[in-house]
């Protein structure tokens, strides 16, 4: 067997892409999108359709522009997922507005519609994450979702608290973001990585997982934002890691051994002390760690300039 599918034995693959001929190709269980990868995908001439689809309705049912965009962006980050759907046999996680991160009932609505979309389209709940970012408010967004059957995905997560506060709430699913961990060490700290298992992004996604399985959570770790193959073979075991198409490449082209490097029995007996994630020790413990605080504010930042760019693109080709 080549590398990926001797990693497709102990963790659950997910295609981190919007391009679908990439996803028939590798076939992972699940998908993830984001405003970018849609961006990306709607420019091509195959898949502008998805867009054009999404800014009809959008007129058809409101002439004010402002809300015509907000509906069109609603409805094309539908689309993409209905046709994903189509293709993995698993979820597909679609993202909230990343300007509604500090906002908890905005958040609540914003996935609620969503949901209410797929449901219209004749998809159930169950296949859909809805992605939201790990702050305080999202956190708490996602708890009362949560409760309604809305199951989510949290991202950029960067710390051990943002996982706990996650798991406690009940969350379905995390995705700690390796690569953006490694580029802050390497940049801030000037690390130099020898093996793969010094990676502090491998270091951080394997504490939260041997955390969530010594204490029983069933919150799912999903490792994501990978630099290389050697971040992603040294969390085999891991419940899930989304992978872009290129890596996902070059795990098939490869044929290296896959040992198992995270174990859920190995981590019920190991000797961790509970982390308290009220909202007071969730603040304080995130203002000491420079690195999660620094890039979450950045990841949120970049998400929104994604959106704005997706934005952009629709107003001029679509709803002009």
């Amino acid at each position: 067997m080549n590398t990926l599918e001797q990693l497709k034995l102990v963790t659950r693959v997910v295609a981190d892409t919007g391009d679908f001929e990439s996803m028939i190709t590798y076939r992972p269980v699940d998908a993830t999108t984001n405003p970018s990868l849609i961006y990306a995908a709607a420019k091509e001439e195959k898949y502008r359709n998805l867009a054009a689809k999404a800014a009809e309705e959008a007129r058809a049912l409101t002439s004010d522009t402002a809300q015509q965009l907000s509906l069109c962006l609603d409805r094309v980050a539908v689309n993409f997922g209905l046709e994903i759907l189509k293709i993995v046999p698993g979820r597909v996680s679609t993202e909230v507005d990343a300007r509604l991160s500090f906002d908890t009932e905005g958040t609540i609505t914003k996935a609620r519609e969503l949901i209410r979309l797929y449901e219209e389209a004749g998809i159930g709940r169950e296949r859909i994450l809805i992605k939201v970012a790990a702050t305080w408010e999202g956190i708490k967004a996602a708890e009362v979702l949560e409760k309604e059957g809305i199951h989510c995905n949290l991202t950029l997560l960067f710390s051990l608290i943002q996982a706990v506060a996650c798991a406690e709430a009940g969350v379905t699913l995390i995705s700690p973001f390796v690569g953006r961990i490694l580029d802050w060490y390497k940049k801030e700290r000037n690390t130099v990585i020898n093996t793969p298992d010094d990676d502090p992004g491998v270091q951080s996604v394997t504490e939260i997982f041997n955390y969530y399985k010594h204490f029983g959570y069933t919150t799912e770790v999903m490792g994501a934002s990978f630099r290389n193959s050697g971040e992603i073979t040294a969390l085999a075991g891991c419940d899930l890691l989304t992978i872009a198409p290129s890596l996902l490449k070059e795990l098939e082209k490869s044929d290296e051994a896959v040992p198992l490097k995270l174990d859920a029995t190995q981590a019920a007996g190991m000797t961790i002390s509970r982390i308290p994630s009220d909202e007071k020790s969730f603040r304080w413990l995130m203002n000491e760690d420079a690195m999660a605080t620094e890039k979450l504010a950045e990841g949120i930042r970049k998400f929104t300039a994604d959106l704005l760019k997706l934005e952009d693109f629709l107003k001029k080709e679509f709803l002009g």
